[in-house]
């Protein structure tokens, strides 16, 4: 039903970004925007090493009783 943007559309959502940001902003937008997926990934990346952790103490624990 809602897949990717083909050709067309693209080019449609490029012109509008390029519309509402102008071109002297692009560069700055798309940094910022690499810079929070980068700490998303950094976050869900220690997140899930918290979660194990906490998870094998768990374990060691029910093994001592």
């Amino acid at each position: 039903m809602f897949g990717l943007p083909g050709g067309t559309e693209m080019i449609i959502l490029v012109v509008i970004v390029l519309v509402l940001f102008g071109s002297s902003q692009l560069p700055k937008l798309m940094f910022n925007i690499g810079r929070s997926k980068q700490a998303l990934q950094k976050g869900l990346k220690e997140g899930l090493a918290e979660g194990e952790a906490e998870a094998d103490s768990e374990v060691k624990d029910d093994e001592s009783k």
